[in-house]
């Protein structure tokens, strides 16, 4: 940069040497510092992607707050999950890892515990936060049984769901 050309119509003053070698390596030091920044950045915005990225999320398209329940295979057995608790407008990431089952199961409810999502799939939860082995004799075992909805995730690695309120 020739410093003794100027955007204005008037001439300038001409620093002395040592002034401009100053200049300079201000000049390069800002430019050093803007290029960590957008590096720093770019790293940041990839790392938080990996990490913010689920496999299987459910969206709350409704209005009120919902706690969802969640069911699939892990090791050849039956296993449900809960409480995810999912506010208005809201998502939630409730299974991280890819999915490798077909079918994921989902069960909610509103907060007085009244169901707003069913299916035909009997499943078990429980009042608490839980993870259930096992699908089979809830109230033997102290659950309580459940209807869930069979989600089809056509075998998708990762899927979101959408809670609406004309879900089935």
């Amino acid at each position: 940069m020739d410093l003794r050309s100027s955007r204005f119509p008037f001439p300038t003053a001409v620093p002395p040497d040592n002034q401009r070698d100053r200049l300079r390596g201000l000049l390069a030091l800002r430019g050093r510092i803007r290029l960590v920044v957008i590096l720093g950045a770019t790293l940041l915005a990839l790392l938080s992607s990996h990490e913010a990225r689920a496999e299987f999320t459910v969206c709350n398209q409704t209005l009120d707050v919902v706690n969802l329940a969640v069911g699939q295979k892990v090791d050849n057995a039956d296993q449900t999950d809960g409480w995810w608790t999912i506010g208005a407008n809201q998502c939630v990431n409730v299974i991280r890892e890819e999915l490798t089952n077909r079918y994921i199961y989902i069960y909610a409810t509103d907060v007085f515990g009244h169901a707003t999502l069913t299916g035909s799939t009997e499943m078990c939860i429980d009042r608490r936060r839980f993870s259930i082995r096992g699908i089979d004799e809830c109230w033997q075992r102290g659950h309580i049984a459940a209807r869930f909805l069979e989600v089809d995730t056509l075998e998708q690695v990762r899927w979101t769901f959408f809670l609406t309120g004309s879900n089935p």
